[in-house]
């Protein structure tokens, strides 16, 4: 008999894994050049783009909403919400759906690269720095190897950053 978990009961366990030192699972996708990771547990479902519905007044990165499956979805478009050039969608630009704060909100993203799970070790925390996005949104970086090969993966506590007031997601959108 097997037991299938919300989303929700994940998030619970969350907490107690990272105290022990346990690894980490992240989705990690491309916005622009750099690679970005994201707890995996936020994550609902992966979808291809597709034009949403635009929302009057809303912010320039708000793309629109999308109805999923009976819910109405407001769509960021992360790397207009970053301020990088060159927005473009194409077949590997995808939808990744998340479940924050008990809403379930759409992020554009240029694609999806894998899942990749994170020991404590190769995790280093975020230098000070001034740029696109608020470093508190940085929860660290962590350090992929592949052979001899190593990249850097940005880890985002995207629920922080879906959350915050200048999002306007939580109150204007969504209620």
């Amino acid at each position: 008999m097997s037991t299938v978990m919300t989303s929700d009961q994940r998030s619970t366990l969350q907490p107690s894994l990272a105290a022990t030192g346990a690894p980490r699972e992240y989705l990690s996708f491309k916005l622009g050049h750099e690679e970005y990771g994201i707890d995996i547990l936020k994550v609902q479902e992966i979808r291809g783009y597709e034009q949403p519905t635009r929302i009057a007044n809303a912010p320039h990165f708000i793309k629109g909403v999308v109805n999923l499956r009976g819910v109405i979805v407001p769509i960021v478009d992360m790397r207009l919400r970053f301020d990088l050039p060159d927005v473009k969608y194409d077949a590997f630009t995808v939808v990744i759906i998340l479940n924050i704060a008990h809403r379930t909100v759409g992020m554009v993203v240029d694609s999806v690269s894998d899942v990749l799970e994170l020991p404590a070790g190769q995790i280093k925390p975020a230098p000070e720095f001034n740029g696109a996005i608020d470093a508190s949104y940085i929860t660290g970086l962590g350090t992929i190897k592949h052979g001899d090969d190593e990249r850097m993966l940005i880890l985002m506590d995207i629920e922080q950053m879906m959350t915050s007031a200048d999002m306007g997601l939580m109150d204007a959108v969504l209620h």
